[in-house]
């Protein structure tokens, strides 16, 4: 029998994140969240460095980091990957017989996008960037040119589910439509 992969999509401020953290506790999900990854490289490894440098990790060192991660023995969570139309090519075509795979695309405003992060930051909160406007704005267009042609791609992608999340709710509400849209 395949496991489950979901796969978490959706702009700054949706709740991938905090939806992520529930699931993974109510269901036991193996959690992979790239940016987390990229995160706990050593200083020294050539991602490390590239990013350093302000650079875009290359998609074939990003595939080789993904597939280190995602073992076919558990149910898995994606969270901050796929983020563009070839890494979702990428993902269908390397784990779509292996796993049942499921989109969940948290659907939210920019307007709201925006609110959540000043929220975090007021909060006490969120990334390092949130606070710099420059590197929201920057994240937010990479979303609208790069990711949104992914996600539209997978809502289509042959022998993927995928569901719309309206993410504008409560974490409550978020959560009670993505119980059913799993169940």
């Amino acid at each position: 029998m395949k496991h489950t992969m979901i796969v978490m999509m959706g702009g700054q401020g949706a709740g991938k994140g905090s939806i992520a953290s529930i699931m993974k506790t109510e269901h036991e999900y193996k959690h992979i969240e790239s940016g987390a990854l990229f995160r706990a490289l050593p200083a020294d490894s050539e991602i490390a460095k590239i990013m350093a440098r302000g650079e875009l990790v290359p998609d074939s060192e990003l595939f080789k980091l993904m597939d280190s991660q995602i073992t076919d023995d558990s149910d898995i969570i994606l969270d901050g990957f796929p983020r563009t139309l070839a890494q979702a090519q990428w993902l269908v075509e390397q784990y779509a017989d292996k796993f049942n795979i499921h989109v969940l695309y948290l659907d939210l405003s920019e307007e709201l996008m925006l609110f959540r992060i000043n929220k975090r930051i007021n909060e006490g909160g969120g990334r390092a960037d949130d606070a710099d406007n420059a590197a929201v704005r920057r994240r937010l267009d990479t979303f609208w040119k790069i990711t949104v042609p992914a996600i539209e791609w997978l809502r289509t992608a042959p022998g993927i589910k995928f569901s719309d999340i309206d993410a504008s709710q409560d974490i409550d509400g978020n959560m009670q439509q993505v119980h059913a849209v799993l169940n």
